[in-house]
């Protein structure tokens, strides 16, 4: 969205509507530059009303210095006083240190002032340092003719709106971090709402494992649950294969290879009963003898089981068969469970990959840009199969449209999934994020990682996140990981990660102008993310549930055949 309806970035701006213009704010002057790090003393008195949000002399607030060639902007990292005074009448020296992120200068073209990162023209001592008034934020965070998303409130001043620089963020990963219940859902919702307000023909993909989202996005949302998902089996690769059909202990090698073969075969045989290719075609090669167990071609698990059925009858040891037997009763039993009939429950086989893809991803979008996957009532044992399925998917449909169809991959409780630790935990799904967290720009591919662990998420894909939106964190060791990914002269402010209130954040990184503090704006009730606890006091003062609902409940439990 290009912000095309804000005021012309003209410092005569004011007086040419027949406002006169605000006097510049000066509240200190430069003693000390150091590369990208100043330090000014606060004039006396500081000026304006001590208690007002836009005249106080705060960390984080944005200020400006007057030089020849432009006035260079930073944000306040410290605020001391070295030598304090014991007597209240006596004056005090107070100290501001400055990061310095840009400057305004005026463009070429227009000749009305713009911002810009770098700092071409360091200021010096003496330098004036001023406060930034509303058009020098605007300037700043709300830069015309860039497409981006208004998404909150500056801290700094409430009536300058809080923007996301679009391409930035969603071409380059990022990540929304923050401890339970400060709003982390509430933030994506707003980011992704505002991002579907302006573009109807989007590709997102949200992985929902709470179902948190059903009614986030209204009818512009495609629906889909384990009641209505159809992810075949033989749209697996073969790790995915192996994690879902194979055992942990030491038989894993042996059940991998038997698979491996049968796999192999069964799709052969699956070719060779529904082949209806061309002397031409079998001449080029895509006969029988080019399939492998990577092939995305379908297979019947039917045709698995005939297999080792065939390998034991071939056997007569005991030892010898105890793989076969393993293999064989795990698929027989995962087939015959209801709760994961949307990956092994098919009657019938067909080639429905473009089927799959399109409604997955949106081709076409058929007004409903974004997919809602509810993930909360996939059994945990392959919840990470169906994740790295999914993901992968992603990305060879990425790389194989040659980037022609770019996408969104929105990751909820992205630690739970991409963990940090040992290698072989969570190795698929691990595997397939990592990949589209490195790789995925190239091809249009975007990741948004959403998680209350920051420290417990794979280092490589957070690395890869060139936008961070932090909300409130408690722990040392969260905001340690926060502060070791963290550029751009945001350090300092992820300081005040443990003091943000609710829907309040630091946003920086490539997607946003330079950091920044801001409150998201607040959501319809129709619009906002599903919570379902509304506090013990609110239930706990009306009657509640009766034993027929719990009945009810016990049910659907035991139907599901899953025990949390």
């Amino acid at each position: 969205m290009n912000n095309m309806s804000h005021p012309p970035l003209d410092p005569n701006f004011q007086e040419r509507r027949g406002v006169p213009a605000a006097a510049p704010q000066r509240i200190a002057h430069i003693v000390s530059v150091s590369g990208s790090q100043a330090i000014a003393v606060l004039d006396k008195p500081v000026g304006g009303d001590a208690g007002s949000r836009n005249s106080r002399v705060q960390i984080g607030a944005l200020v400006k210095i007057t030089t020849p060639n432009s006035s260079v902007v930073g944000l306040i990292s410290a605020v001391s006083s070295p030598t304090p005074s014991l007597d209240a009448g006596s004056p005090e020296i107070g100290l501001i240190e400055l990061n310095l992120a840009g400057e305004l200068v005026a463009d070429p073209v227009t000749k009305r002032l713009a911002f810009r990162r770098g700092v071409a023209s360091l200021p010096t001592l003496g330098d004036p340092v001023l406060f930034a008034d509303r058009y020098d934020l605007t300037r700043v965070y709300a830069q015309p003719n860039v497409a981006s998303i208004k998404v909150g409130s500056l801290y700094q001043d409430p009536a300058v709106p809080a923007r996301l620089l679009i391409d930035d963020l969603l071409a380059k990963h990022f990540i929304v971090v923050g401890t339970t219940g400060c709003g982390k859902s509430s933030a994506l919702t707003c980011i992704l709402q505002r991002v579907l307000e302006e573009h109807q023909y989007a590709h997102i993909v949200v992985l929902d494992v709470h179902n948190e989202y059903p009614a986030a996005f209204g009818d512009r949302a495609e629906l889909i649950d384990p009641s209505n998902l159809h992810l075949p089996i033989w749209l697996l690769n073969f790790q995915e294969l192996t994690e879902a059909l194979t055992s942990t202990d030491t038989y894993r090698d042996a059940e991998a290879e038997i698979l491996s073969d049968a796999v192999v075969m069964a799709k052969r045989r699956f070719s060779d009963a529904g082949s209806s290719r061309s002397v031409t075609a079998r001449r080029l090669g895509e006969g029988n003898s080019s399939i492998t167990v990577e092939t995305p071609t379908p297979f019947r698990l039917s045709d698995v089981v005939s297999y080792i059925d065939e390998q034991l009858g071939k056997l007569e040891r005991t030892q010898a068969t105890i793989p076969y037997r393993r293999l064989k009763a795990r698929i027989e039993t995962l087939v015959s469970d209801q709760r994961y009939s949307f990956m092994f429950g098919s009657l019938t086989v067909q080639d429905t990959m473009t089927d799959t893809l399109g409604r997955l991803f949106r081709v076409p979008s058929d007004g409903k840009p974004i997919t809602v996957i509810n993930l909360s009532t996939v059994p945990s044992e392959i919840l990470d199969v169906v994740i790295s399925v999914i993901s992968r998917l992603a990305f060879d449909l990425a790389v194989w449209s040659k980037g022609g169809l770019p996408m969104l991959l929105v990751c909820e409780e992205a630690h739970r999934y991409a963990p940090a630790g040992p290698a072989d935990k969570f190795a698929p799904t691990r595997q397939a994020l990592s990949r589209i967290a490195k790789e995925g720009r190239k091809y249009g591919l975007s990741l948004a990682l959403v998680t209350q662990r920051p420290s417990e998420l794979d280092p490589t894909v957070l690395s890869q996140c060139s936008t961070a939106i932090a909300m409130r964190l408690s722990t040392e060791k969260d905001q340690a990981v926060m502060r070791a990914n963290t550029h751009d002269g945001a350090l300092d402010l992820l300081d005040f990660l443990p003091l943000l209130g609710d829907r309040e954040a630091i946003a920086f990184g490539q997607g946003v102008a330079m950091p920044m503090r801001i409150r998201f704006d607040d959501l319809s009730p129709l619009g906002a993310p599903r919570t379902v606890n509304t506090g013990f006091s609110h239930h706990w003062k009306n009657p509640g549930m009766d034993r027929q609902q719990l009945e009810a409940i016990i049910a659907r439990w035991r139907l599901s055949g899953r025990d949390r």
